[in-house]
Order: structure tokens, then sequence, then C-alpha cells
């Protein structure tokens, strides 16, 4: 519903290599004026400047929400639910995936007894009568693609007991494997467009079942993004190369499907290698001359974001 952060700044201030304070916008709800500096910044992963004042936009409390959950006997069920409800014109707020995997994690982090089966939770807001008319065309919809035990409910402590479960999920994931380490240094998130995540999330999700090491999945479906929490053992070398070759498998695929290598979280330095493929050096080019222009000394964020084999 939100959108990432960048469609929730308005404006930033920022101090740039050589010490100038850029103000990149206004206050207004709209504007046409000048290059979006805003969300070049943003996106910038601190390459082009040290951002010291933001200005976000403020979210009007829903009148009333829904929350609702539902099983699936696979994960492409559940995610052609979340591509159905999102192409049927139903405003969702949220709409969530995970995992039996992620789903047994949290029973056993939390001592909770749910089905362990693919999931999916949703959020729906509006009037108390809109929201419910939703909840019950999104049960039809899950109806037709083998869903079960569709459940919802209005109750605040209740619905902030259920979107726990989301929100934990990377705890519960260690809570399994105390020892090991998620794969934050590949930052696994892709993004596809909508109508391939059903075909993306289970090819991924028929090499992480013939995996050793522990992966589970969690998504925003509604944005046809997902992440796998890959844990492993930092000082096991085959462990790593495993972790390694799950990511590369799952970005390559998504740059095949017109997706990206990462919807939220970077690129960093871990997913450099994957920009020319899905952006093309031209652009690489340009984000090089940009970042040369206002930083030729290279003091911000050095060795982020453009591969060092580009040049002009």
């Amino acid at each position: 519903m939100y959108g990432t952060m960048r469609e929730n700044v308005i404006n930033l201030k920022v101090v740039l290599a050589n010490g100038d304070v850029v103000k990149t916008g206004s206050r207004a709800r709209k504007s046409a004026a000048g290059y979006d500096l805003t969300r070049l910044v943003i996106g910038s992963e601190g390459t082009l400047g040290v951002i010291t004042e933001v200005t976000l936009k403020l979210q009007k409390i829903p009148q009333h929400s829904m929350v609702a959950m539902c099983n699936f006997p696979t994960i492409k069920d559940a995610a052609d639910v979340a591509i159905a409800t999102m192409l049927s014109g139903i405003q969702v707020s949220r709409v969530e995936l995970l995992d039996e995997v992620q789903i047994k994690a949290i029973n056993f982090a939390n001592g909770k007894n749910l089905p362990e089966a693919p999931t999916l939770m949703f959020e729906f807001i509006g009037t108390e009568a809109y929201s419910r008319e939703q909840a019950l065309i999104v049960q039809r919809i899950a109806s037709e693609h083998r869903g079960s035990d569709f459940v919802f409910t209005e109750d605040p402590e209740t619905k902030k007991e259920l979107w726990k479960i989301r929100k934990e999920a990377l705890w519960a994931g260690f809570a399994m494997a105390p020892n090991h380490e998620a794969m934050a240094k590949l930052k696994n998130d892709v993004c596809v467009p909508l109508s391939n995540l059903a075909e993306l999330i289970s090819r991924t999700k028929e090499l992480l079942d013939t995996s050793p090491l522990i992966c589970p999945i969690v998504a925003h479906a509604g944005d046809g993004n997902f992440h796998t929490i890959i844990l492993f053992d930092p000082n096991n070398d085959e462990h790593w190369r495993e972790a390694e070759r799950l990511n590369h498998f799952m970005v390559s695929t998504a740059l095949t499907m017109a997706g990206t290598c990462t919807g939220e979280h970077g690129v960093g330095t871990g997913k450099m290698k994957y920009l020319e493929k899905e952006l093309g050096i031209e652009a690489l080019m340009t984000m090089k001359r940009i970042k040369t222009a206002l930083d030729p000394n290279n003091i911000m964020n050095p060795g982020k974001l453009i591969p060092p084999h580009v040049c002009f």
C-alpha cells in the first residue's frame, strides 16, 4: 500500500563531497521542477552524499482493517492467488507470503502450532463493510486455487499477533540454526513483474528444497518481490559456496524474466556483478559520470554500487 521508502520521501537535505548542502525538493505533494534529485540520492546507497535531513509523507490511519490468512498445498498456488488478487483490482494494503519452511521456523521459535504449509497473509482496509466484502472476494479466489483454512479477524490484539508472525520471520529462522548467519552479504531479494512471480518462486523453491541449507522464503507477494533467508555456517566453505550458488540462480532467473537483482535491499558489493546484465553498460557509464561529477575524489562510500570495471 505505502510502497518502498523512496515513495514516502518528499525532500532531503544532503551534504555533497565538496561540502555543498543541497535541498532536493519542497514539501509539495507533487512537483515537476527539475531533475528528481530526491530519488537519485535515495538510490545512490551513500555514494553521492550524506543525508542530514529527511522530510517524509504522513499516512492516514485506516478507519477499519481486517487481517486474513490462508494455507495452500504448494507455493505456486499461494503465488497464483496473490497475483489474481492484485489483478482483480481489490485494494489490498498488504499481501505477504511465507513458505512451509518459514512457518515451521515460526512454530519452533514461538511455540505455535500453525499448519506447516505455504501461507498467505492479507490486510484489507477501508470501511468495515468494504473490508469484509474484499475479504470474502479473496476467500473465493483462494478457494479456486486450492486454498484452505481461510480465517480473518478484526480484533486489534489478534491482528497484532498475526502480523508478529511475519515481522519476526528472520529471527525465527535463526532459532532453527542458532550458529548460522543469514546471507546478508548477498542481499537475497529479487523482484519480477507480478505476472512472473509464480514461475520464479516455484523454480527457486524447487532448488532450495534440494539444498542442505535451511532456506525459508518470505515475499511481499503483491509487489512481485521475495526474499530467501539463506542460513549458513560462516566457517564452512561448502556452505558459502552453496549459498552463493542459490543466490546466483535466483538472481539470474529473475533477470531472464525482466526482473531486478534487488527489489529492496540494494546492490552494495554483493550484487554489482549483475548490474550490467540488468541495466546495460550505457546506464552504468551514466551512473559513473554522475558519481565522478559529484564525488571526484571517490570519498563517498567508495567501492559500492558501481562495478569497478565501468569507466568512460
